[in-house]
């Protein structure tokens, strides 16, 4: 996962300060040269190095608890570049305005620090390790929740370091030290015997010393009276360029001879899906945060990973249930045309799982009869962690389609229950969830058809699904869109121009919908386009029309809104730049530094 400030050519990464000074003088030292690197002191923050009569001033950037950036005392912005946008029309307690960016030179790429170089493997294995995942679903996982993880990681990356020792004795520590070459500035890092404490311990003039890291009510480490950090590696990593409170900067490290066989996962957290399954299942999907602990991820959900993913279960996987496996409900979750959805559980080989039973009460309809055997034949191809798996057909009282339980209900009706405790940082998190299952859609060649908030069910306040595929259609791999024969009953207020002009469904015509249901996302379930009827939406669209910014949308989010309302159809985004945004926003917005 890249920086947000990776792609700004006047971003050099985690370079020091001296570093920082000398490619300024490089650059000719005019007064508001400027350039941007990462900050060794705060995880997710920046420095800001400027020239100013030949003097060059160093101002940190920190990253706040609502997501933003800002210089102390100095206004908040969503972002580093928009920030130093700011700065270069106003200096507003600066030495200067910004004037010219110090361009990295050619073929010089930003610094990646100590912990850019492990992220992503540890990002991949704790996922793998906390939540038994591999294959598409693991990278799925990674992609919609690598900022949460990255966070989760972050106060623990210091156990992956060469110069970690664990939880070692002061003599074992110069023991080791001792041992071989001894040169000023060697050094390992422990942990005490009391809790949550630890030591750095090092050589100077063939002398130890060992030097108590404090942790404070903010989650600060420093060694006392010494800066403080967000968390042990940016500790070290400062201290190799500068000897803030220890007799010498850090030279070379002590190798741990052993390194932990399982450094990657924290004691503290839930050891396995099921340990959290009760906090991820409340009847509305709402669940308030954890004081203290980690918020539910889609991961801790039992329906993240599909019931057929056992090798075992998986031999039993055919479209038709037996009915002796299938517990109903006699309480209805909804009805509509079809009938009426059902809970119940279903009983595998290995293990049970709620389900959503769609029920056809009328089985002498033919039409609704072969309308839904084409949804269970076109949900039974389909398998992603956002979208809601079909697990089988059942013909017994009623023909019954079995699926995935998501029991939060329709994402509009969530967010207009819930208004007053839902952010919108939230709502950016679960759309991004639905772009993702869009653009598995779409590459493989399926169109939604009625992708809508409605449609859209949510298992808990952190992880939707896309559902209803009574309209989808499967398209051939050589062909960008299925025409309809007959116009039917259409949701023309999610449907593009030119499905209701040429009646031509293609993902991009989804890529419509998605920006309609964005739209009632950001409004907390508003229906759109107010009291117009149909035929009235139509000739607004026509006329340039387009559903007004909601009040409380980002203005990255309308932006991309209104790409997806991009009337011709080959000039709209497809999912996979549509998820691409989408992720780049999300990931900004949750990239807050990291509590212990």
């Amino acid at each position: 996962m890249r920086d947000v400030a990776f792609n700004l050519p006047f971003f050099y990464g985690s370079i020091s300060r001296c570093e920082a000074d000398e490619y300024l003088r490089m650059g000719g030292m005019t007064d508001g040269l400027f350039l941007l690197r990462l900050c060794l002191r705060s995880l997710g923050g920046y420095v800001l190095s400027v020239v100013h009569d030949l003097k060059i001033y160093h101002y940190p950037i920190e990253r706040q608890l609502n997501g933003t950036y800002a210089i102390a005392g100095g206004k908040s912005h969503c972002g580093p570049e928009e920030l130093c946008e700011y700065y270069s029309r106003d200096a507003d307690g600066l030495s200067c305005v910004l004037r010219k960016p110090c361009i990295r030179p050619a073929g010089v790429e930003p610094k990646p620090g100590a912990f850019d170089t492990i992220r992503e493997h540890m990002l991949r294995e704790y996922a793998r390790q906390t939540w038994n995942l591999e294959g598409d679903t693991l990278e799925q996982a990674i992609i919609s929740q690598a900022p949460q993880l990255q966070k989760l990681i972050a106060t623990t990356a210091h156990e992956k370091m060469a110069w970690y020792h664990a939880s070692i004795a002061r003599e074992e520590a110069e023991r080791r030290l001792y041992s071989g070459a001894q040169p000023d500035g060697k050094y390992l890092l422990r942990q005490r015997k009391e809790a949550g404490t630890y030591a750095l311990s090092m050589l100077y003039g063939k002398t130890a010393y060992h030097y108590r890291i404090e942790l404070d009510k903010s989650g600060k480490f420093s060694i006392p009276d010494g800066s403080k950090f967000d968390t042990l590696w940016q500790l070290v990593e400062y201290l190799k360029l500068k000897s803030d409170g220890v007799i010498s900067v850090l030279r070379e490290a002590c190798n741990n001879p052993s390194q932990p066989a399982d450094p990657v996962r924290p004691p503290t957290l839930p050891p396995n899906r099921q340990s959290v399954i009760s906090l991820a299942c409340n009847p509305d999907g709402y669940t308030p945060e954890p004081m203290g602990e980690r918020r539910i991820l889609p991961m801790d959900a039992s329906s993240y990973v599909s019931p057929y993913s056992d090798p075992e279960d998986l031999k039993d996987k055919k479209l038709y249930l037996k009915r002796e496996c299938l517990l109903i409900d006699e309480v209805e979750l909804g009805s509509g045309n079809f009938g009426c959805v059902k809970k119940g559980v279903y009983k595998m080989r290995k293990q049970q799982i709620d389900v959503a039973i769609k029920v056809l009460k009328n089985d002498n309809e033919k039409s609704l009869k072969e309308e839904l055997m084409k949804e269970a034949e076109f949900m039974q191809k389909l398998d992603n962690p956002y979208i809601v798996r079909m697990i089988g057909v059942c013909q017994a009282e009623h023909l019954m389609l079995v699926m995935e339980m998501a029991s939060g209900g329709p994402l509009n009706k969530f967010l207009s229950s819930k208004k007053d405790q839902i952010s919108v940082d939230n709502v950016v998190e679960l759309l991004h969830q639905v772009s993702i299952g869009m653009r598995y859609l779409e590459e493989n060649n399926f169109v939604h058809r009625d992708l809508a908030a409605r449609n859209v069910l949510l298992v808990n306040q952190h992880y939707a699904k896309i559902s209803d595929f009574g309209l989808s259609k499967a398209i051939g791999a050589d062909d960008s869109y299925y025409k309809a024969r007959t116009a039917g009953k259409w949701p023309v207020k999610w449907y593009a121009p030119e499905c209701i002009n040429f009646r031509k469904f293609s993902s991009k015509a989804d890529v419509w919908s998605f920006g309609v249901t964005m739209w009632e996302a950001f409004t907390f379930g508003q229906k759109p386009y107010k009291k117009m009827k149909g035929p009235e939406v139509v000739t607004f669209i026509e006329q340039g029309g387009r559903l007004e910014r909601p009040p409380e949308c980002p203005d990255e989010m309308h932006e991309l809104m209104q790409e997806c309302w991009t009337y011709k159809c080959d000039d709209r985004p497809g999912f996979e730049q549509v998820e691409s945004k989408m992720r780049n926003y999300y990931y900004q917005i949750t990239q807050k530094p990291a509590t212990v």
